[in-house]
């Protein structure tokens, strides 16, 4: 997933700020006991979600996709005194899992966590956001960016991972799931509503800000 060698990996690891005890937690029991535990936002991915919400001090996040509540965490650490995050995801089989990690965070109380269609379960919401962090099923990441975009404020931004897909994304030959990640790139390159980068973190992260 990483697109740096690990000797590079570990030496920003160095640089930034230590995973709480709680995050640490999360991590190996992910790996110790979900499938496919490479989904994790992980240490350095992690410390970039929170200093990009530390910098917007967000009243709301929306979190499309929550896996086991890495993320999720690190996200609502820039939240203000009365912001809060709401997480969707459809997988029920980890609830308990993820429900018992949040309980452990002084920033549970901040956790709206959803679980059901996203597709369904947004249209609960009626809410303004601040920052909307996509990482669910990636053929759906433009239909989540539509249905999201009118709920972002102007100024507002969009995460949205894995759009450099281990690096696939530069193949002249590209399979199915490859194929949509490039167009979804291709759909925000073209979106005259935002600006936009993509940060070679991990597997890829594209920052969008809505264009007020």
């Amino acid at each position: 997933m990483s697109l740096i060698n690990d000797d590079l990996q570990q030496l920003l690891l160095n640089y930034c700020e230590p995973e709480s005890e709680l995050l640490q937690h999360i991590d190996r029991e992910t790996n110790l006991k979900v499938l496919m535990p490479r989904m994790l936002s992980g240490h350095y991915q992690g410390r970039v979600l929170s200093m990009l919400s530390k910098m917007v001090t967000p009243k709301r996040i929306l979190e499309i996709g929550t896996f086991t509540g890495y993320a999720t965490l690190c996200l609502a650490e820039g939240l203000s005194a009365d912001g809060l995050i709401y997480t969707l995801d459809i997988n029920a089989e980890l609830e308990d899992m993820v429900r018992a990690n949040f309980e452990k965070s002084p920033l549970n109380s901040k956790i709206k966590y959803i679980l059901g269609d996203a597709n369904e379960t947004l249209n609960q919401l009626d809410e303004v956001f601040d920052i909307v962090f996509i990482d669910a099923d990636k053929k759906n990441n433009g239909t989540y960016y539509d249905l999201v975009f009118d709920r972002v404020r102007p100024g507002g931004i969009l995460i949205v991972d894995n759009v450099l897909w281990s690096g696939k994304v530069l193949q002249e030959k590209q399979d199915k799931d490859t194929r949509n990640i490039t167009s979804f790139n291709d759909k925000i390159a073209a979106d005259e509503r935002v600006e936009k980068l993509i940060l070679p973190v991990r597997d890829g992260l594209f920052v969008i800000r809505k264009i007020g």
